[in-house]
């Protein structure tokens, strides 16, 4: 048994520690919860049950360049608002990651301001090293491969999906499923790239990316994508327009090189429009990205935006994903917990070539830098409409 005077030191060493470190000897209170604004993980906001009520009250979330279709957008901000109650308001929803990033500049300190960003791997990284973005970790932060996140938690993905050849079999006798189909000359003025240009569209980078490695070359080399496109243009086939569902059902667009979860939706949603629709995925260039979530540092509703990110990571959220055709980024933890719907999972498209690889931040950054420097040199770029 400890002597009196021992039991008196110990209690004088724990208050000590107590007095130098705000910890009890047998546990003591939590941190101080911090401003959502400041915030890098809901505990640090005081908790789900304190961030929920934080975005309740500022009761708005404003996102830039989300289309309803892509990747089941439409059902996410309607299961967010029902949920939470918080209004989501999608500004410029046809825009690029680039312009994203550039919206978040010009409106900084706006209520316009965009609070979330869904940004290509390589425009995510740039934004993280200009300093627009704001660590923050998701519940789920951990179970996201390392592979598919910043380190630092200022960005990390969502979800993705594989560069795709979409075709009209209405309009187009026979479809091509290969990046080396694309040059016959049947496919005169046909074939159009989702986003139009990869210096501002992540889709049309990752078409670029896919189309490098389906003519020799490789992650450190991205140039003959560059070239291949080149090739298109001088041949007559490569169409400047953007393949929506609208220049698509008009014809404008018969041939498109798009994210295979697109391709796929145009299937069910343009039958009944005269659209006979095909998706294939070139193996001569199966290239896989995933699509990271971001939030602006400036975010005018701070709150929102993190329990925005929470939703999107949540097994709900990651559901509902599937529900587009869209790879969740957390598919194979899902699969080994339970919480994967196995039905909506089923509906993905099986690809060659076993299990995807993905560039590294370098790999993405020097790309991006070599396409800006060499694409509208080799490409001409879409001509300014007429007066």
């Amino acid at each position: 048994m400890a002597s009196p005077r021992a039991s008196t030191l110990c209690l004088s060493l724990c208050l000590g520690l107590v007095a130098i470190s705000g910890a009890a000897c047998g546990g003591g209170s939590p941190p101080a919860a911090v401003a959502p604004k400041v915030a890098a993980s809901a505990a640090q906001a005081g908790g789900m049950d304190t961030l929920i009520r934080a975005a309740q009250q500022e009761g708005a979330l404003t996102a830039t360049a989300l289309l309803r279709h892509w990747a089941n957008y439409g059902g996410l901000i309607d299961g967010f608002e029902k949920k939470y109650g918080v209004k989501v308001t999608v500004d410029n929803p046809t825009g690029g990651s680039q312009e994203e990033i550039d919206d978040v500049k010009r409106y900084r300190g706006q209520e316009r301001a965009p609070d979330v960003l869904q940004l290509g791997n390589s425009f995510a990284a740039s934004a993280a090293e200009e300093g627009l973005l704001a660590p923050y970790r998701v519940a789920d932060y951990g179970r996201i491969p390392a592979n598919q996140k910043d380190p630092h938690a200022r960005w990390y993905n969502s979800y993705g999906g594989y560069v795709s050849i979409g075709c009209d079999a209405s309009r187009v006798k026979v479809c091509p499923v290969t990046f080396a189909d694309l040059l016959k000359p049947e496919y005169k003025g046909m074939v159009a790239v989702n986003g139009a240009s990869p210096n501002t569209a992540g889709s049309a980078f990752a078409a670029v990316f896919a189309a490098a490695l389906a003519n020799g070359g490789s992650f450190d080399d991205i140039q003959p994508g560059i070239d291949f496109f080149g090739r298109l243009a001088a041949a007559g086939n490569y169409n400047t327009g953007n393949p929506v569902p609208e220049s698509i059902v008009k014809g404008e667009t018969p041939i498109a090189i798009n994210w295979d979860f697109l391709n796929l939706q145009h299937v069910d949603a343009l039958r009944g429009q005269g659209v006979d629709w095909r998706v294939s995925i070139p193996f001569d260039g199966s290239f896989s990205l995933y699509y990271a979530q971001a939030i602006n540092k400036d975010a005018p509703h701070p709150a929102a935006a993190r329990l925005w990110e929470e939703y999107l990571a949540s097994p709900e959220g990651q559901n509902l994903r599937l529900v587009g055709y869209a790879r969740p980024v957390l598919m194979d933890a899902m699969a080994k917990d339970g919480t994967l719907d196995k039905d909506l999972a089923a509906r993905l498209p099986t690809v060659e070539g076993g299990t995807p690889t993905f560039p590294t931040p370098a790999q993405l950054k020097q790309a991006r830098n070599v396409v800006k420097e060499n694409w509208d040199k080799t490409v001409p770029p879409k001509p300014a409409p007429s007066s």
